[in-house]
């Protein structure tokens, strides 16, 4: 209703391309494993102990006392190395079998071949405005490329964006429909703010076209559509509550 009575309507379709995860140093891992008391010790440059260790507590179907993660210096993450890789699993059971320390270094070719990569999303936005300029509806569509397979937080990341969808602005009335498409690509996942920055690159895009189309100023139609301070605290329409 809010686009069909709409002064003017702004499309914008984007491209918000894959980019590859390049810390400077790749992934790697060293395992210990004392047989005596069924304990493991893995030295990993991880981006937190304590989930890596319950998932791979789960993975091998152990207690997580059995298990130690200590990471040093993690050589540079980016969201890339939160998660577990079948290669820490495979070092943990070479240990546990040989019964001695096993260690494994991935290298810079398996980095760009096997790794989570990030975003890799294409979306088209339409904003609904009246006469003044001022935004009224918001429809998004995003077709999300989750790679090959499901990664470990993979499709949170196209979810979770557009709950950020209008941004700083007073837009009443939002539909949002995220396609998940599987393709023949490396899987995608966490990457450098996961979703969040997605949402924010196109949401100004848009209202920088939407400036351009209704002959506004830039900072003019974003001073029109900003949340006021008597509005706080606000809830936007997808939930999110801004204090």
């Amino acid at each position: 209703a809010a686009f069909a009575r709409a002064a003017h309507v702004t499309k914008l379709v984007l491209r918000n391309n894959r980019v590859v995860v390049n810390p400077i140093e790749p992934r790697a891992a060293l395992v210990e494993y004392d047989a005596d008391t069924q304990h493991f010790t893995v030295r990993v440059g991880n981006q937190g102990v304590f989930g890596f260790r319950n998932y791979i507590a789960g993975v091998l179907g152990i207690g997580r006392d059995k298990l130690r993660v200590v990471t040093p210096d993690v050589g540079g993450g980016f969201g890339t190395k939160m998660f577990v890789y079948r290669e820490y699993v495979l070092v943990l059971e070479a240990a546990r079998r040989l019964g001695r320390p096993v260690k494994w270094a991935g290298d810079r070719t398996e980095h760009f071949l096997a790794d989570a990569q990030g975003r890799d999303n294409h979306a088209v936005a339409e904003m609904a405005m009246d006469a003044e300029g001022r935004f009224k509806a918001l429809r998004v569509t995003i077709d999300a490329n989750l790679g090959a397979y499901t990664h470990q937080f993979g499709p949170f990341i196209p979810h979770v964006g557009p709950t950020m969808s209008t941004g700083v602005y007073d837009i009443p009335a939002l539909d949002v429909t995220v396609n998940g498409i599987y393709t023949n690509t490396v899987p995608v996942d966490a990457y450098r703010g996961a979703g969040r920055p997605e949402a924010a690159f196109l949401l100004e895009k848009l209202v920088d076209a939407c400036a351009r189309e209704t002959g506004l100023a830039r900072e003019e139609i974003r001073r029109r559509n900003f949340i006021r301070p008597d509005q706080f605290p606000y809830t936007t329409p997808t939930g999110r509550k801004y204090d």
